[in-house]
């Protein structure tokens, strides 16, 4: 065991879990959050054991996303230094050593869609519904999240889900590639865990081997390192007035 403020993370043989763990506020990625998700990585890197990191969050939802107050008031960080967090967060996880299985329930929205999308593996339950609003924020999606998306479910799709806001579920994430598996919620976790078990009985070097061959590939055609000036784009939309402007319509929209 080790102490983040909003996770959890143990290890039990070759099985690590990493729990998103503020489940009052359905698991938000603040920026204390997404610098503790790769010093997470980090950790398990530390442990040569763990061959498999289950991702999930508690309660409600597996995440609803980027926390805004990450950019506004008086941000901890410079505001292009917040602004790459999730970036940094999303490249950690995907180079972690250990192959990253997400555990997707409940809302999956905007960064937490970008969050499993650096996982290796996703596995749904038929109650998981995900959207990606940052359109409709004014804000362009960052965080390597248009190459990850790119790669998974192809330019076409991911334009659509992009561009247009609108959320869809878990068939149509299985349908479109997003997710590998979609189970009945209360065996999702079961599902998950003999799927962690069985990787985890495989030799560690067939699965490191194979997780690093595939992102290689991949990265070819949509590699994620173009994805640094990202974070330029999200504070360039923190001050655009028209994207303010679509920013505060979306969010008194949610509050009625």
């Amino acid at each position: 065991m080790s102490e983040f403020e909003t996770l959890r993370v143990e290890v039990e043989g070759a099985v690590g879990r990493l729990t998103l763990d503020r489940p009052e506020k359905l698991n938000p990625l603040s920026a204390t959050a997404l610098r503790e998700l790769a010093e997470a990585a980090a950790w398990f890197d530390a442990r040569r054991e763990v061959k498999v990191v289950i991702v999930r969050g508690a309660g409600r939802a597996f995440s609803a996303g980027a926390d805004l107050g990450t950019f506004s008031g008086k941000p901890e960080l410079p505001i292009r230094d917040a602004a790459d967090l999730g970036r940094r967060m999303a490249d950690a996880l995907e180079d972690m050593n250990a192959l990253a299985i997400a555990q997707l329930h409940g809302w999956c929205v905007g960064g937490g869609v970008v969050l499993a999308a650096a996982c290796d593996l996703r596995v749904a339950a038929e109650d998981a519904r995900f959207s990606i609003p940052e359109v409709d924020l004014g804000i362009p999606l960052a965080w390597g999240g248009i190459p990850r998306l790119v790669r998974e479910i192809g330019p076409a799709m991911a334009k659509e889900l992009v561009l247009t806001c609108r959320p869809f579920d878990a068939a149509e994430a299985k349908a479109v590639g997003f997710v590998n598996r979609v189970v009945p919620a209360d065996a999702l976790e079961n599902e998950v865990e003999t799927l962690a078990a069985e990787l985890a009985a495989k030799a560690a070097h067939a699965l490191f081997s194979t997780k690093r061959h595939t992102n290689a590939v991949t990265a070819v055609a949509n590699g994620v390192a173009r994805s640094w000036s990202d974070a330029d784009g999200l504070v360039t939309a923190f001050s655009d007035p028209e994207c303010a402007e679509a920013r505060k319509a979306y969010l008194e929209k949610r509050a009625k």
